[in-house]
């Protein structure tokens, strides 16, 4: 079965914003949810006041395991700046570096990564991400 997933943003008036997002396996997309933001005043935000975040469903601590990891296979100076949002490629690893990255973090955190998965692996973020999805179907078996 493949995962079905689905999202639409609409302007429903002038000051709101409506986000719709369906997940689910196969055909039988569930799990609707509908988030709406509104603001006082007619318009759009400024986008100097106000933010809008997406942040990494992988706890603090794991991203910066991952970064210690990836600064430790690079060889990357301290003061190389890591974020989630930082991609190997970026900071110099190629396919091999990759894969000693992918190994690293299945020895540190106990899991095992499909290398259809590792493939898929371009930034801290992913990584991260993956590890807790691994960590967490690991400790529900």
């Amino acid at each position: 079965m493949s995962t079905v997933s689905a999202a639409s943003a609409t302007f429903t008036s002038p000051n709101r914003l409506s986000f719709l997002s369906k997940q689910g396996t196969g055909n039988n997309a569930s799990n609707l949810k509908m988030v709406t933001a509104g603001w006082a005043k007619n318009g759009f935000p400024s986008l100097r006041t106000s933010r809008f975040r997406v942040s990494c469903a992988a706890k603090p601590e794991t991203v910066q395991k991952v970064c210690d990891i990836v600064r430790k296979q690079l060889a990357l100076p301290a003061e190389t700046d890591l974020t989630p949002e930082s991609k190997f490629s970026a900071l110099g690893a190629d396919s091999l570096d990759t894969v000693e990255i992918v190994m690293s973090l299945e020895e540190e955190f106990g899991i095992s990564v499909e290398e259809e998965s590792s493939q898929n692996i371009t930034t801290v973020r992913e990584a991260a991400d993956l590890i807790e999805k691994l960590v967490q179907s690991k400790a529900e078996a």
